[in-house]
């Protein structure tokens, strides 16, 4: 087990900065709000967290904390810009949003170092930051799907009208979408060019929106399970299918297609929809089952079912 962890250390490591990447995306989308920023504070957090810890010699921890807390609130600032926005419209803004990252990553001069990037950034930075960073993140948004916040997320997200009418302020549920959203991705962003140490504009920008939305459309949209099931596929499906050599990107997408054809609501949701079929098969079996044991009701003397019935009726009467 230690040899196989050692040897895929790097594919463990992208797995969980792959998984807060696609939550930073999921989060929003759950509340209704059709947001790529995520990917944007993505690329935002590996050039923070480089600058802190080159240039101002910073510990891991406090890097990751601050280019989380710095992503949430440039984030933020951009919903609030937009917040008027829906649908498509939305979509495009905040792929504008990370495409202007992209920009300001080439054209930063020596704070971002250019076309080249920055690299060299060697921290504290442990595996063991990383498990508990990742666990914690998972386990708070988890509890955000549950009790009594997880159904005012969903009536935001299914019938806005419905939930501002009930008392549930849309627009800050909204805000705190783009601002977790942010978080998310920047911590996620720091984390990366933390164990990567280096970042250059190619390894930010639009395919990150790409692979993020993949992992949830295929893992299932409306829950973390769903992030975690399209994480583990597309961060080790790549080395899987590094067999078929220049045949890979063509059977990636083969994969991609069929499954945003055939399972809308992701593979998470095929197996939601089949336990709900299995559970209701069992309860209709039980209740065959508990109709058939029932024995026929038997008449005494000549009293029919009318005459038993009458009194009732005369009542209703």
């Amino acid at each position: 087990m230690s040899s196989f962890y050692l040897t895929n250390l790097v594919l463990v490591q992208a797995t969980i900065t792959g998984l807060l990447l696609a939550l930073s995306i999921q989060v929003p989308i759950r509340m209704g709000v059709f947001s790529f920023a995520g990917a944007g504070a993505y690329g935002f957090g590996c050039y923070a967290g480089a600058i802190l810890v080159l240039d101002y010699q910073m510990a891991a921890v406090p890097t990751i904390v601050i280019t989380g807390l710095l992503a949430g609130l440039v984030v933020l600032v951009v919903g609030l810009l937009i917040a008027k926005l829906n649908g498509l419209y939305l979509a495009m803004a905040t792929v504008a949003f990370c495409l202007i990252i992209s920009v300001v990553a080439i054209n930063g001069g020596e704070l971002t170092g250019g076309s080249t990037g920055r690299y060299g950034v060697i921290s504290d930075f442990t595996m063991g930051h990383m498990f508990a960073i990742g666990a914690i993140a998972l386990v708070l948004v988890a509890l955000s799907e549950r009790g009594k916040l997880g159904r005012r997320v969903d009536a935001v997200r299914e019938d806005p009208e419905l939930a501002a009418s009930m008392g549930i302020n849309v627009r800050r549920y909204r805000l705190v979408a783009f601002a977790v959203s942010g978080v998310l991705g920047g911590v996620a962003g720091a984390m990366n060019i933390l164990v990567r140490s280096a970042v250059s504009p190619l390894d930010i920008g639009f395919p990150l929106i790409v692979l993020a939305l993949t992992m949830i459309i295929v893992g299932g949209s409306l829950s973390w399970k769903g992030a975690v099931i399209g994480a583990l596929i597309f961060t080790w499906l790549p080395d899987l299918l590094a067999v078929v050599g220049e045949w890979q990107e063509l059977i990636y997408g083969i994969i991609v297609a069929i499954a945003a054809v055939l399972l809308p609501r992701g593979l998470y949701g095929v197996y939601v929809d089949t336990k709900r079929s299995v559970l209701r098969r069992r309860r209709q079996e039980a209740t065959d089952k508990a109709t058939a044991q029932t024995p026929p009701p038997t008449s005494t003397g000549d009293t029919t079912d009318i005459d038993r019935l009458a009194p009732e009726m005369e009542a209703q009467r």
